[in-house]
């Protein structure tokens, strides 16, 4: 059986050619009019897999610009009817449908209190992108499957390709022109091993740092979705604050430990997890020996992340099957999620 979740995960390298290729000149109008603007901060909006999105985004903004980061508690304005002061900031919303009211209404708040505000959405026609006074669309073109796949990559790509541009990172730029490449490579790496450990497991930590925490909180809703696992997301700065204390005997960790600054002290994190019992799943670079599934690089190491989620999404699909379900026809959700 080809379902809907693997039809269109294996569609984005193909996605984010096309998006690189269609909003070049956009986010070069975009950089020009931040450079202009010179926020001191940028607020995110966003619900579900978006906001995992959200959360590189404002990685790559805080490391990148030196700009604070917020991720707006949306029910501040939706529901207690605060009023804020955004006289200084940006206001970014990332949606695939760009349907729901509490993404919608901190847009127009913002826009309308003349804060440069930004929707990088799939449905250039829908509300969201009405609202706002800048759309940069993702190109995932039609998304059918409810957990989102290409429809998130096309979202990390287009949070990366906004900071290459308003930064002018040449290798950034060329990472993202290289990355639909090496989304290829990670499509055809075997990340099959772990699915025997993860058949038998109904709880499961997933922990990543940096860049990767946004992988880590990606990967432990499709696990909840798609496999009804109940899968936990912590960073690795975290987890000895408190959640190691549920690790026992075989408890299951998948670890991401991408190339950058956090990776001696993910790696140690392994190790010391394993020491504890733990059934340490361990996704790394090449380089690294004692890793159980391997992280294509990319040209910029910020994009890692992507080519690991390209990974994880079709071993979440066969896991899913594996364990007689359809990871299409998930309980209780439905694609497009509205909430006020």
């Amino acid at each position: 059986m080809t379902t809907l979740m693997k039809t269109e995960a294996l569609e984005a390298p193909r996605v984010v050619e096309e998006q690189f290729s269609e909003n070049q000149q956009l986010l070069d109008e975009v950089a020009q009019y931040l450079n202009q603007k010179n926020p001191y901060s940028v607020v995110s909006i966003a619900r579900g897999s978006s906001d995992h999105a959200a959360q590189y985004l404002n990685y790559l903004i805080t490391a990148k610009m030196g700009k604070l980061t917020t991720s707006l508690s949306m029910s501040a304005l939706t529901l207690y009817q605060s009023e804020l002061d955004v006289s200084k900031s940006v206001g970014v919303a990332i949606s695939q449908s760009g349907q729901s009211p509490d993404v919608i209404k901190p847009i127009e708040y913002m826009r309308s209190r003349n804060a440069p505000t930004f929707a990088l959405v799939n449905d250039i026609h829908s509300p969201l992108a009405k609202a706002a006074e800048w759309t940069i669309p993702l190109h995932a073109g039609p998304e059918k499957a409810v957990a989102a796949t290409k429809s998130f990559i096309a979202s990390l790509t287009a949070s990366a390709g906004l900071i290459a541009a308003w930064k002018n990172d040449l290798e950034l730029t060329r990472g993202l022109h290289h990355l639909p490449d090496d989304l290829l490579k990670a499509q055809n790496l075997d990340w099959t091993s772990p699915i025997n450990t993860l058949k038998e497991a109904k709880r499961i930590m997933i922990v990543g740092r940096g860049y990767g925490l946004a992988l880590a909180l990606e990967a432990a809703l499709k696990l909840k979705e798609t496999c009804s696992i109940q899968a936990e997301a912590f960073s690795a700065a975290e987890i000895k604050h408190g959640p190691q204390a549920l690790i026992e005997e075989g408890y299951p960790l998948l670890i991401f430990a991408n190339r950058g600054p956090a990776l001696l002290s993910m790696l140690d994190l392994a190790a010391d997890m394993k020491a504890r019992g733990a059934n340490v799943i361990l996704a790394a670079p090449p380089f690294v020996k004692d890793k159980q599934l391997e992280i294509q690089t990319t040209h910029a190491e910020e994009l890692d992340i992507i080519t690991a989620v390209q990974s994880f999404y079709l071993m979440a699909e066969e896991l899913s099957r594996s364990l007689g379900l359809n990871p299409d026809l998930q309980k209780h959700l439905s694609k497009v999620t509205k909430t006020n």
